[in-house]
């Protein structure tokens, strides 16, 4: 997955305005869902509680599908975009170990992927104003640079493949 440029103000909004959108039809379409079950089975003891349970699942259901059917719609772009590059950080993250260690012997591969972690971390930490650790990440991004230095490697974040991670 390639880094790329986010429009902060643009990402935000759409982001908000999903999010406002999506509790509102969770909450709206579970309480419909769970009435109707409720009114056409009726339950003698007056617990409705399963039935307003599935009320919530099957919402969860559509707004999920609909979230799915339309993650490529452009209004989404910015926020699958960023929500993809957040679960392969994520993957980097589980290997972490691993790859540092790698990386500390010389390993190309390592040095890459710990490229585009950094990178793209700095990416969604400047689009959620978290710049409490960006310190630790620039003293953890000059370590990088002077392993690369030191093995004489060249580290280009356009060529970080996922694939990489298998190879660690």
């Amino acid at each position: 997955m390639k880094l790329i440029a986010v429009d902060k103000e643009r990402y935000r909004k759409h982001f908000n305005r999903l999010l406002f959108g999506c509790a509102v039809c969770l909450a709206v379409c579970s309480l419909v869902i769970s009435y109707t079950l409720i009114a056409l089975f009726p339950d003698p003891s007056g617990s409705h509680f399963h039935w307003n349970a599935i009320g919530v699942l099957i919402s969860a259901a559509l707004v999920g599908g609909a979230l799915y059917h339309y993650r490529h719609h452009e209004y989404l772009t910015e926020v699958y975009y960023v929500w993809r590059l957040k679960q392969s950080l994520n993957k980097i993250t589980r290997k972490m170990r691993k790859v540092e260690a790698a990386a500390k012997q010389g390993n190309p591969d390592a040095m890459l992927i710990l490229q585009y972690s950094y990178s793209g971390s700095r990416l969604l930490w400047k689009l959620d104003d978290n710049t409490l650790i960006m310190d630790e990440l620039a003293v953890k991004q000059t370590e990088l640079n002077n392993l690369a230095e030191k093995y004489n490697i060249t580290l280009d974040v356009d060529n970080y493949d996922e694939q990489l991670l298998a190879k660690i």
